[in-house]
């Protein structure tokens, strides 16, 4: 019904920059609220930045300063430039939207496959 496609992971040294992006695709009416999650293994998947779609923004005090989400609405899209990066950012990355499906009324959440970002210190 719905996919949320990631890209932009990789290994970067520290200081250095990357820019995610996930695309939804599908049977998609509306998209509220779209962003970014990560995990650690062995721990629970935080918040990292969201984004609605009047285009406001909520970071986690981690990334605050460091990492800029947006969003193009035309092309179900949020883009999350990642300047700065230090080893505590090392993690994977997940596309979240919470959006309704065409001919549906309730609010559907959905996840994205994961993406790795590896800073080395």
């Amino acid at each position: 019904q719905v996919q949320l496609v990631e890209s932009g992971g990789g290994l970067v040294q520290a200081g250095g920059s990357l820019r995610l992006s996930c695309a939804a695709s599908g049977i998609i009416f509306s998209i509220n609220t779209m962003g970014w999650y990560r995990q650690v293994p062995g721990n629970q998947r935080e918040l990292v930045a969201t984004i609605t779609s009047g285009g406001s923004t909520n970071y986690s005090n981690s990334v605050k300063g460091r990492f800029t989400l947006s969003r193009d609405n035309a092309k179900n899209t949020v883009y999350l430039q990642m300047d700065s990066l230090n080893a505590e950012d090392t993690a994977v990355y997940y596309c979240n939207a919470q959006l309704r499906l065409i001919g549906k009324i309730p609010i559907y959440t959905y996840w994205g496959q994961g993406t790795q970002v590896t800073v080395s210190s």
